[in-house]
């Protein structure tokens, strides 16, 4: 008897199990599709684009230095100011340098006279040679004469270009057009060609932006015909977030990759009539091409990642979720460019993804809806 009952409880228990699982299945079945949103897979004409960091740097930078010796006598700028070239900057003392022009020019008129007498005794003793009054030895010492001192002219022309030279060193001149740096040397300070610079004087208009590219990226670009006339254009967002109001060009990139960095510097020219760029700052360089092209995206929040790489949730023609890899290529605003995986018109899930699985059949609402 008791092994009767033993069996008849586990047939019961059987059924019991049996009844409750069809019965949560036939819940199941009977449960309404889950909703989620969907967007389909758009094609966009895009223009491809990266980003760099970029030093800014001076197409020009000069050092005013003095050439000669003597006191400053005058400051004729305000420090941090603009200046165009030509604009008589510095003026160092003139005295001994116009006395020495003076000696210069009273030597050279000594030599002057000093030659006209040689040529005169010259053409004397060539006279009284034709009549054979004097030597041919007397005659070659005349020549002789009158030649040492057309030397001796020659010699104070020179001095009086060198004393006029140094005269005009006292003076000076912005070479460029630019901004002009702090002065190093005040007025009564004594300065000669191995002190510092006076000044520095960086033109600001236009300017250049050096960007540091992978070599890489650059491998890849010289296989399509890179040069610095590349169909690219350059721009630029500042340090707080704005952008630069005008667009660049490039016009250089360096023949040498640095072997620290495994880069290659390239270089762009802005134009900076507001000089709001300053050399030595750093800016985020946008480069994109041209022309565009047209590709296929989709949003960043439909995109998952996992140890096998980038996939999406795709619902098929009968509603069914379909697990899909992608091969993703640039972010554009907030979509991802598709390379492969996916086909233009088909859904994929943006919203719900966490409340389906593949095979499971949805409920899909399209986006905006």
């Amino acid at each position: 008897m008791k092994l009767l009952n033993t069996k008849t409880s586990v047939l019961i228990f059987a059924s019991t199990v049996m009844i409750t699982t069809q019965l949560a299945s036939a819940q199941d079945a009977s449960a309404p599709a889950p909703s989620v949103i969907v967007t389909t897979v758009q094609e966009q004409n895009i223009t491809p684009e990266l980003t760099f960091i970029g030093r800014v740097e001076a197409v020009n930078t000069v050092d005013l230095r003095a050439r000669v010796e003597g006191f400053v006598e005058e400051r004729l700028f305000k420090e941090g100011t603009n200046i165009k070239k030509g604009d008589l900057l510095y003026v160092l003392e003139k005295a001994p340098y116009q006395i020495a022009v003076e000696q210069a020019k009273a030597d050279l008129a000594g030599a002057n006279a000093t030659l006209k007498n040689a040529r005169s005794d010259l053409k004397r003793k060539k006279d009284l040679r034709k009549k054979k009054v004097v030597s041919e030895a007397s005659l070659d010492t005349s020549e002789a004469s009158e030649s040492s001192a057309l030397a001796s002219v020659m010699q104070a022309k020179a001095a009086l270009r060198r004393a006029e030279l140094d005269l005009s060193y006292t003076e000076i001149h912005s070479p460029l057009d630019g901004q002009i740096s702090r002065s190093r040397y005040s007025v009564g300070n004594l300065v000669n060609s191995s002190s510092e610079p006076l000044a520095t004087i960086t033109s600001l208009d236009p300017i250049y932006v050096t960007v540091p590219v992978s070599d890489k990226l650059i491998l890849q670009e010289r296989r399509k015909g890179l040069s610095s006339e590349a169909p690219v254009i350059p721009s630029l967002v500042l340090s707080d977030g704005e952008p630069y109001e005008s667009e660049g060009r490039f016009d250089f990139i360096n023949t040498e990759v640095n072997q620290n960095t495994n880069s290659i510097i390239t270089r762009a020219i802005f134009p900076n009539p507001k000089h709001i760029l300053v050399p030595g700052q750093f800016v985020n360089v946008i480069v994109r091409n041209k022309e565009t092209r047209s590709e296929l995206v989709i949003p960043q929040a439909s995109v998952q990642k996992d140890q096998q790489g980038y996939f999406t949730l795709v619902v098929n023609r009968t509603n069914k979720v379909e697990i899909r890899r992608v091969q993703v290529g640039e972010q554009v605003d907030t979509n991802w460019v598709i390379k492969d995986g996916l086909l233009k018109g088909e859904r994929i899930i943006l919203q719900g993804i966490q409340k389906v699985k593949p095979d499971m059949v949805v409920n899909p609402v399209e986006e905006g809806a």
